[in-house]
């Protein structure tokens, strides 16, 4: 036998394979049956190195064996029962990805609200308030606003929203009610009349669709007059409840799309002349809070009734909004968004405020003359307590050689416009007037307010005070007080504290006194001795 040199366990001896060939033969056989992976044959064994590797390889065939299979299986029917879970998984990780990025935008724009708000000092409270406007565009964007209504917003000299319509105008233009509380001359009447346009979208036939309540009528004419301009473009029947349309016969089958109107006048035309209010989307009270005293609440509350569309919108607006209104108004209003711009119940920051000591009716009178000979700046509007006071101030002060008016209950209703349109025109510098005017009225100018008489209340003041300082301008306001005012200074004191004026530290040592009304009983007013008056 030929020496292999590769193999190590014959390495030194010979065979001859020829004269022990028949044993070699039965050994093969022996060895095929016993195990039929190995080699044929010792000589093919001799050849491998490390007999311990031989089963690698058939180790190595089961595995690729088992990998084709696999590979069979991924083709076979049961691929789609496998790879069905893991497409449901991957959607599933889609979904849960979209809904966390939701959630990180959704946080980000509260953020941004926040901010916004805080920035202007908006307080707001309710379930998913809609987000502030940044600027009036944003209406077209997210409410679809008509150009015609962003046409007239610019035209009226509005460049941005004021803080309260950057809030209101949204809640409302969402569906949502809201009650609200801003200073004076924010800009109230377009934060719930250009939302009330872009819902209610074009004129229509099928009777009242919104109603506005005012509690005097001349700021009912006023907040008239605003609709119109705002509504310039637009075909929406916008009307005005006069006296002679009170008298129409039956007014069941009245074509108007906003009324506005006191709360007398709609009552009576409801109960009288048959109006239905059975279609109205929209219903605002503004003034809210002289609108819900003793002697107008029967007539609010019969009016909302009346108003009985059950998808209908309700708003409350007013400079002062006392916590017994704000209890009436979650009474009639569903899921309603609170809104207060600044602290509630305070002056505009814009007014410097004065308190001036006059001692006596005699010496309020001699103040007075002595401020307008000193620098009279028209126009100035002075407040007095009562309709006769008025008449006895205007008739002082036109011996006085002042061009001044006055405006009173006792007066007729083209007296009475004639008034407010001679001083709005500048044909007279001082207006005289009661608290009938006190509320919500726009005298664009007015440099000085006069309390000639001290107001029967914070919220009074509040209101006498704004119709200076209005849109952002500058005012000034002087009140007058007697020793019979004196009780009730701390109370007028707290308002100016907390719009930023100075108060003297004795005035603010003083109790505060509850009060309701405080119209004590004052000596006519006249500088003539007591025993010379007629």
């Amino acid at each position: 036998m030929e020496r292999d040199p590769s193999s190590f366990l014959f390495a030194g001896i010979n065979f001859n394979r020829k004269k022990f060939a028949g044993d070699f033969a039965r050994f093969r056989d022996k060895k095929e049956r016993d195990d039929p992976v190995e080699s044929p044959s010792l000589s093919e064994n001799a050849g491998a190195v490390e007999p311990e590797e031989a089963p690698v390889p058939a180790k190595k065939r089961k595995r690729k064996a088992v990998s084709g299979s696999d590979a069979v299986e991924g083709i076979s029917v049961f691929k789609s029962s496998k790879s069905a879970p893991d497409s449901a998984v991957e959607q599933k990780e889609k979904d849960e990805d979209g809904h966390l990025k939701e959630r990180k935008e959704m946080y980000r724009q509260m953020e941004r609200d926040a901010i916004l708000r805080k920035k202007h000092s908006i307080h707001v409270s309710g379930s998913n308030v809609p987000s502030p406007l940044q600027d009036f565009a944003e209406l077209k964007t997210r409410f679809k606003c008509k150009s015609y209504l962003l046409r007239n917003i610019a035209e009226l000299g509005f460049k941005e929203p004021t803080p309260i319509q950057r809030q209101a105008i949204p809640v409302l233009a969402s569906g949502r009610e809201c009650f609200a509380c801003a200073p004076t001359g924010s800009g109230k009447t377009l934060a719930f009349v250009c939302p009330m346009l872009m819902k209610l979208k074009r004129a229509s036939k099928e009777g009242i669709r919104a109603v506005i309540l005012c509690p005097t009528k001349e700021l009912a004419a006023q907040t008239t007059r605003e609709c119109r301009k705002l509504a310039r473009g637009n075909k929406f029947r916008i009307k005005l409840m006069t006296k002679a349309l009170v008298t129409n016969p039956d007014l069941s089958k009245l074509r108007c799309d906003i009324l506005i109107s006191t709360p007398l006048r709609l009552w009576l035309a409801i109960k009288k002349r048959k109006m239905d209010l059975s279609r109205v989307e929209y219903l605002v009270l503004d003034e809210s809070d002289k609108l819900f005293e003793l002697g107008l609440v029967k007539q609010i509350d019969f009016v909302v009734k009346a108003c009985s569309n059950p998808s209908i919108v309700r708003s409350l607006f007013s400079a002062t909004l006392p916590d017994y209104v704000e209890e009436l108004a979650r009474t009639i209003m569903h899921d309603a968004v609170r809104v207060i711009v600044g602290r509630k119940n305070m002056a505009s920051e814009s007014i410097k405020q004065k308190l001036v000591f006059a001692g006596s009716e005699e010496g309020k009178l001699l103040a007075l003359r002595q401020s307008f000979a000193e620098s009279l700046n028209p126009p100035v509007l002075i407040f007095v307590q009562s309709k006769e006071r008025a008449k006895e101030l205007y008739g002082e002060l036109v011996l006085d050689n002042i061009r001044a008016s006055v405006i009173h209950s006792d007066l007729s209703q083209i007296q009475r416009e004639n008034a407010v349109d001679d001083f709005r025109a500048g044909k007279t510098w001082v207006l005289i007037a009661t608290d009938v005017i006190a509320r919500g009225m726009d005298f664009k100018g007015v440099n000085c307010v006069i309390n000639y008489d001290f107001p029967d209340s914070a919220a009074a003041y509040i209101h006498r005070i704004g119709r200076s300082g209005r849109a952002g301008r500058s005012g000034e306001a002087v009140t007058f007080y007697t020793e019979d005012d004196i009780p009730y200074l701390r109370n007028i004191a707290n308002v100016m504290t907390a719009s930023g004026c100075e108060v003297p530290s004795w005035i603010m040592a003083l109790t505060k006194k509850r009060w309701k009304k405080h119209r004590p009983q004052r000596e006519s007013i006249s500088t003539k001795p007591k025993d010379e008056r007629a």
